[in-house]
């Protein structure tokens, strides 16, 4: 039961990310070590997000500036005997794609664009003990590259200001520690896990507003997580599931040299970075999964993240969300289960940082993901 009705519960947490003005896209899970025997798994997803704000007292507006995007994930986990098991994890953990309209001039960022993607690889190893307890740890890899081409009104110069920057894959490496609890009597599990930061430092160039092209190198932070994720039977075939994510978000920031320098005042620290956010996250989790029959099962899962009210950068103006979530999971044979869901969300209202202090409010989301995995 508890195999089944997880697999629902995942999926319903991950179609979709919306945390941290959408940079984040996977939640890091550790839950593929706790599939029983050998295991592999293959995840497709997507979210549209509808985001939109206003100027001018609502006279002027940005039209949809946050485009759909798809993810994946891939995951094998092997157990070498009753008490070691290994997993890999091929996920994408940061991305971001943002496209002002160029139709909505004179709105101030109108045909401004900027991206950001990543990939990781992620391998664990868990060792169980006596009553119940395991410890695991690992090594993560992860490649990310941004690009932004902005087009910023300067009232000052009563134009558009140009600016872009080109940021190409940079590799490092991370680690992961957690430890778990389990009572498989009622299903019961705790697992607790700590992933640290990644620092990139990166070698791009830099297209100013007055068309010189500088090399640029700068540090950008991949922040650090503590997950804390549950599960327990609370009747016969029916789970209480949840998480707490807890992001160290204000270690995020994207501030080259020449941006700095000239569209961002030259001020130091976030106020001058092209992306940063001033507030770190914490990201609640809760919800229900049932077994209905040997093959079907479902979940559904509420999520929340903390209005903060403070102004965010104008490539993520969002700020907090409220979701809901539902999956359902068919074992269509004895190694074969197959677990689609939904997840509907609010995404928190924001007013973006001066000069443009646009206002963005009653924006939401969809997001749709697929998952097969097979025991072996």
């Amino acid at each position: 039961m508890k195999q089944i009705l997880t697999t629902a519960a995942v999926v319903a947490l991950s179609t979709g990310m919306a945390q941290a003005g959408g940079v984040e896209r996977s939640t890091q899970s550790v839950g593929i070590l706790f599939e029983q025997g050998n295991y592999a798994e293959f995840n497709i997803g997507g979210f549209n997000p509808d985001v939109s704000g206003t100027v001018a007292g609502g006279a002027i507006s940005s039209g949809d500036m946050a485009t759909g995007y798809g993810s994946f994930s891939l995951g094998y986990k092997q157990a070498l005997n009753d008490n070691i098991d290994l997993a890999i994890i091929l996920d994408q953990p940061l991305g971001a794609n943002v496209h002002y309209p160029l139709a909505n001039q004179p709105y101030p960022f109108a045909g401004s664009t900027a991206s950001i993607s990543s990939h990781a690889v992620t391998g664990l190893m868990r060792y169980k003990f006596p009553q119940n307890i395991s410890v695991y740890g690992g090594v993560r890899i992860q490649q990310a590259s941004g690009k932004a081409d902005l087009k910023v009104f300067s009232t000052t110069a009563g134009a558009y200001l140009p600016y872009k920057l080109d940021a190409p894959n940079e590799t490092d490496f991370g680690y992961v520690v957690g430890v778990a609890w389990e009572k498989p009597e009622i299903a019961a599990r705790v697992a607790l896990t700590y992933n640290s930061k990644i620092t990139h430092d990166f070698d791009g160039t830099e297209t100013l507003f007055n068309g010189a092209t500088i090399d640029s190198t700068f540090e950008t932070v991949s922040p650090e997580s503590v997950n804390l994720e549950f599960q327990t039977g609370i009747a016969k075939d029916t789970l209480l599931l949840g998480s707490v994510r807890w992001v160290h978000w204000s270690q995020f920031e994207i501030a080259p040299d020449g941006y700095r320098a000239t569209l961002g005042g030259g001020q130091p620290g976030s106020a001058g970075a092209l992306v940063a956010f001033k507030n770190n996250t914490t990201t609640f989790n809760i919800g229900v999964g049932r077994r209905f029959t040997d093959q079907w099962s479902g979940a559904v899962m509420f999520g929340y993240e903390k209005h903060d009210g403070d102004t965010v950068g104008n490539l993520g103006p969002t700020d907090g969300f409220k979701s809901i979530s539902l999956a359902a999971s068919y074992q269509a044979t004895d190694q074969i289960k197959i677990t689609g869901g939904l997840r509907y969300v609010d995404i928190g209202d924001a007013t973006t940082n001066a000069p443009t202090l646009a206002d963005f409010s009653g924006n939401k989301g969809w997001g749709a993901g697929l998952r097969v995995g097979m025991s072996f």
